[in-house]
């Protein structure tokens, strides 16, 4: 593992200028006056051009090797990264999302290509764990780093793109042999649907409700009152509660109906968004605090969950290509998430934000629910959760679970035509 250093100081460093960045972004636009409508649309751009990513960068990747394509994407985001504060605009802000978001899907799948290359299952078990670590400690890490400076000063900014750059460092200066980019099938979304309702739908409204998670909760923080380091605090401990609670809840979900599991954390995860949305809670700041806490913990399981879901019963020759397809379902949502938040919480102002969270757990607890009510089901291919986040779907080969073949105990009969419901 210790040879994968390189790989993971890069992609430490480029998610902490990405995590500070969407925060920052949100703060800065809301004091350029952009309304939360606009704003949406804005943060839209990134989960847009991350999406196209994916179709984009492979071919490049494959063209010019990876660490030129790695110093390619980087200096396309640091571009992009010095514009906003040089062009403060919605209609530029929002083309520079796009881009940025191009560039750091290209990026992640250079180093998540790079890290798929180990041949032992077990430690691509233990580099993608080790991976997702590094993912949230990042996150977390950008929001502290708002709270040590001024969202208004270009030098926020700056910092940012010095951050993407000096990813570069590590990275192109690794003497790992360069790995073949994975072509990642995809199972048609008919077929996904048919095979996994539960997890299709589950990850189409967590992508939708995590995408104004990402894109609109520090500006829902700004607008009931709190200050910007307030803002950078109230999402570093959303993701503290991401981080430290998928874990222990995924744990328990293990060896039961994985349905069940999603249900009771859409329900509580709704009851906590609607407590949110009230202007006497609002005004209670370390309550709230604490319920964003706990709320992120139950919000960033969803996906996982899903996911589990799906594996717990899909056929082996499939579990990839599912894979793939529930990412592609999830980033759809995300990419719509925050332009719909977004214009509820112009018209209806923040409390419209942890409402919409609500109404899109709500569907996903009443989808599940009526589908546990009308099926019962035993896993044919039981696993284990893994806590994660929405990547590339270069990542997907880390997890030992989709390996083409399967391993000497692991049962591989089963009807590859069941539904999963």
């Amino acid at each position: 593992m210790l040879r994968l250093t390189a790989l993971l100081t890069g992609v430490a460093l480029l998610l902490t200028g990405s995590g500070l960045l969407g925060t920052l972004l949100a703060v800065s636009g809301a004091q350029a006056g952009f309304g939360a409508g606009t704003l949406g649309l804005v943060m839209s751009g990134y989960f847009a051009g991350f999406f196209l990513g994916t179709f984009v960068a492979p071919s490049l990747i494959g063209r010019i090797g990876h660490i030129r394509a790695f110093a390619f994407f980087a200096a396309l985001a640091a571009i992009a990264v010095l514009l906003h504060p040089l062009w403060v605009n919605a209609w530029a802000w929002g083309l520079l999302r796009v881009i940025t978001g191009i560039a750091l899907v290209g990026l992640y799948t250079v180093i998540e290509s790079w890290l798929n290359a180990e041949p032992d299952p077990q430690q691509r078990g233990r580099a993608f764990s080790l991976y997702m670590v590094v993912n949230l400690s990042a996150l977390a890490l950008g929001q502290i780093l708002l709270m040590l400076g001024n969202a208004a000063a270009t030098s926020m900014f700056m910092l940012i793109a010095m951050l993407v750059c000096a990813a570069m460092l590590p990275v192109t200066a690794t003497r790992l042999r360069q790995p073949e980019v994975p072509s990642v099938p995809r199972l048609k979304l008919s077929r996904l649907y048919a095979m996994a309702p539960v997890a299709s739908v589950a990850a189409a409204l967590s992508g939708l409700a995590m995408g104004a998670f990402w894109g609109l909760l520090p500006v829902y923080a700004g607008q009931v009152g709190l200050n910007e380091d307030g803002v950078a605090r109230f999402m570093l401990t959303a993701i503290a509660g991401g981080a430290l609670l998928q874990w222990p809840l995924g744990r328990i979900s293990d060896g039961h109906d994985r349905r069940t599991g999603l249900v009771a954390l859409s329900l509580v995860a709704a009851g906590l968004a609607v407590l949110m949305s009230l202007p006497m809670i609002q005004l209670q700041t370390h309550l709230l605090f604490g319920l964003i806490f706990v709320y992120g913990g139950l919000a960033f399981s969803l996906y996982p969950f899903a996911v589990a879901h799906m594996l717990d019963y899909l056929p082996r020759e499939d579990l990839l290509s599912g894979c793939s397809s529930l990412l592609l379902v999830h980033g759809v949502g995300a990419a719509l998430g925050p332009a719909i938040a977004g214009v509820a919480m112009q018209r209806f102002g923040p409390a419209a934000l942890p409402l919409y969270f609500a109404v899109a757990l709500m569907l996903l607890a009443l989808f599940a629910t009526a589908r546990l009510l009308s099926f019962s089901r035993l896993r044919t291919h039981p696993v284990l959760f893994r806590p994660m986040l929405r990547t590339t779907p270069a990542a997907l080969e880390l997890m030992p679970e989709t390996d083409a073949e399967p391993a000497p105990d692991t049962p591989s009969s089963f009807n590859s035509n069941k539904e999963v419901h």
